[in-house]
């Protein structure tokens, strides 16, 4: 079968290229999945990189979460029931950039046939994450201020969509003052650009000399610090992310003097923590949330797995709108 790989960490357009590989054969509580397609998010080009949490052993396929139709399943219950069904396919251990892929069958979640595919490619990883921080990990009250960095990225959008419906107010953080009107109109509350001074100074002017009591940064580096800086005494944020390859500078008297909390989210572990009837929970508000347009991952270019090269390219592009798919094969 045709895959994607890579043998070295480096820059994705430079170290990805197109292989075959032997057609893999799914072992027990596995199923084999022939792939549809399978979005290219952050966190696969930082794996390829090499700056993820947790690295593969090379040579490596990359892809996390996609799209495809369940072709051979093998000893186990669970996988006679999604054979032959149209799947959200969650690989936790990367290589959905592949004609086929085997993953353990309670990975295969089937989805209902109103949701198109390049919906069902981007089911996971964007809306479960949104979800997660916003209503049950930090569980924002309605009427509350959420901050928020990274703002114009498709989770950044996601969030905002999804704080207007629950009734949150956001602050919305990004870099490039062309992007604040876009978002006000998206919904975003307040939009601030890191590039008109200190975010907490920002943020006081919107919320008062308390700051915020809620807040989300996947940045780090100066954006990170300046998301602390703008907590309120008993403000609690969430990292989830470190695009700026930069650590958090936090002051320790802001620390002793309050009850800020600064924590880590990651959806794999978030996600191991829940219990099936949650889990599929989760999964029914994911699907009612695509469904309203809450959770809908806005589409950009689609590109074969022979033009790895400019998918990966475009899904660097700065002010990129939607989100890049890599189309592999027909329903």
């Amino acid at each position: 079968m045709k895959t994607i790989l890579f043998d070295r960490f480096g820059e994705p357009a430079e170290v990805l290229r197109v292989g075959e590989v032997p057609l893999p054969k799914p072992g027990p509580g596995e199923v084999r999945v022939r792939m549809i397609a399978s979005p290219v998010n952050p966190s696969d080009l930082l794996v390829v990189r090499g700056r993820y949490g947790v690295l593969p052993r090379l040579p490596a396929t990359p892809g996390f979460e996609g799209v495809g139709v369940v072709d051979e399943v093998g000893p186990g219950l669970i996988g006679w029931l999604v054979k032959g069904k149209r799947v959200t396919v969650i690989n936790d251990q990367g290589g959905n950039w592949a004609e086929y892929a085997v993953i353990a069958a309670r990975q295969a979640r089937p989805v209902a046939d109103d949701l198109p595919d390049e919906q069902v490619a981007s089911f996971f990883v964007n809306p479960a994450t949104a979800l997660a921080m916003v209503r049950y990990v930090l569980a924002v009250p309605k009427g509350e201020w959420l901050l928020q960095s990274a703002a114009g990225s498709q989770l950044g959008r996601m969030i905002i969509r999804l704080a207007r419906h629950d009734g949150i107010k956001t602050i919305n953080v990004v870099r490039r003052r062309e992007a604040i009107d876009a978002l006000k109109a998206l919904g975003g509350d307040a939009v601030i650009s890191s590039a008109d001074g200190p975010i907490e100074d920002q943020v006081r002017r919107i919320v008062g000399a308390d700051g915020v009591k809620f807040a989300l940064d996947p940045v780090g580096g100066d954006t990170g610090t300046g998301v602390f800086r703008s907590l309120a005494a008993e403000g609690r944020m969430l990292v989830y992310g470190t695009l700026s390859h930069e650590p958090l500078r936090i002051d320790p008297r802001l620390m002793i003097a309050g009850t800020r909390v600064v924590e880590g989210f990651w959806l794999g572990h978030w996600m191991k923590q829940r219990s099936i009837p949650a889990a599929l929970r989760l999964f029914g508000e994911i699907s009612r949330g695509i469904r309203a347009g809450i959770l809908a991952t806005e589409s950009g270019p689609s590109f074969p797995l022979d033009a790895i090269g400019d998918a990966v390219r475009e899904a660097d592009a700065v002010g990129r709108r939607g989100k890049v798919l890599l189309r592999i094969g027909a329903r």
